[in-house]
């Protein structure tokens, strides 16, 4: 463990008990509940989180884990090479995405906390993050990529499970990719960049259940912003319903519900459901799943590869029917 007595020295705290929890540590002090993380990215890029966490409470956006400063007024402490974050611990639980209510209160949450983004001038000297324009060139290299990684499944001697389902289903998720290219590419997409550019707003990244912590007053709260950055909200609306619809079979009814409560709060322009039309048929997930398979990205064991690449492959008639209701209520033409 790390060496608590120069955390209780950087942040000027007390810690009377340090507690593994699901990544992170929750720390009991002199100053109330704390959450320590360590961070596997620079401090410059954390400025650019700490900056956009205070921005969206100064702008009226009050639930988030906000950062504790150390002696120095800086977002994290040093221990050895290390970096640590501290951050108020929110008591609650997670968002339940199967609940319809919840799901709508998390929907116009994300509107209003991309309301609340908006004017954001990251500090000085942290480092920006920012996908503006770059998903058009995104998709086309992961579109390669499938074909780099299907000639490593061939030219394995021993094909493991993993292996024998990438190289029978990959060809069905690098159509949908050209699919979405191709959407993508007849989009207003770099308009919106330039619009979403001048508004200086940025997206959460990872809106998922577990970020969202309803606490003990019922209010949703949105932790774990690191991987927030500058990039158009349709991405994040995405994403947030790809999570919710792989659990529910993908059933359009929940996607409309999150767009519709969406809307209620912030609504979408007729050209942004083009955007998000090219990211709901990008095979993100397959793409990700892989390149941890195949570039060694994480170690997880050869089952967990096997199921979920087995899960996304038995999801493939319901996701494709979904995408034609999509199509069909959002007029999205290919």
């Amino acid at each position: 463990m790390m060496r608590e007595f120069e955390l209780e020295r950087q942040f000027d705290i007390e810690i009377e008990s340090i507690k593994p929890n699901k990544g992170v540590y929750l720390l009991k002090t002199n100053k109330g509940l704390k959450c320590l993380k360590k961070i596997n990215y620079g401090t410059q890029k954390l400025l650019f989180v700490y900056g956009a966490k205070e921005h969206l409470i100064n702008n009226g956006f009050p639930n988030v884990d906000k950062y504790c400063l150390n002696i120095d007024g800086n977002p994290y402490a040093l221990v050895n090479e290390d970096i640590y974050t501290l951050s108020e611990w929110i008591e609650g639980r997670e968002c339940d995405f199967y609940n319809k209510e919840e799901l709508s209160m998390a929907a116009k949450k994300l509107a209003y906390l991309h309301i609340s983004s908006n004017g954001y001038e990251p500090p000085e000297n942290s480092k920006l993050k920012s996908d503006l324009g770059r998903w058009p060139h995104l998709m086309d290299k992961r579109i390669k990529s499938f074909d780099k990684m299907r000639d490593m499944a061939r030219k394995k001697n021993n094909k493991g499970s993993f292996d024998l389902s990438y190289i029978k289903g990959v060809d069905f998720y690098k159509e949908l990719g050209k699919r979405a290219l191709k959407v993508i590419d007849s989009s207003n997409y770099m308009e919106l960049c330039s619009v979403a550019d001048e508004e200086k707003g940025f997206c959460h990244h990872d809106y998922t259940y577990h970020n969202i912590i309803i606490d003990n007053n019922g209010e949703f709260n949105i932790i774990d912003f690191d991987y927030c950055k500058k990039e158009v909200r349709a991405y994040d609306i995405s994403a947030f319903m790809i999570k919710v619809l792989k659990r529910v079979d993908w059933d359009i009814e929940y996607a409309k519900l999150i767009i519709d409560a969406y809307n209620e709060v912030s609504p979408l322009k007729a050209e942004e459901y083009r955007v998000l039309f090219a990211f709901l048929l990008f095979p993100q997930r397959f793409w990700r799943l892989s390149n941890r398979y195949y570039y060694n990205e994480v170690n997880w064991a050869q089952n967990t590869f096997n199921k979920k690449i087995e899960d996304l492959i038995t999801e493939q008639d319901n996701y494709i029917k979904f995408i034609e209701e999509f199509k069909k209520v959002y007029e999205q033409k290919e």
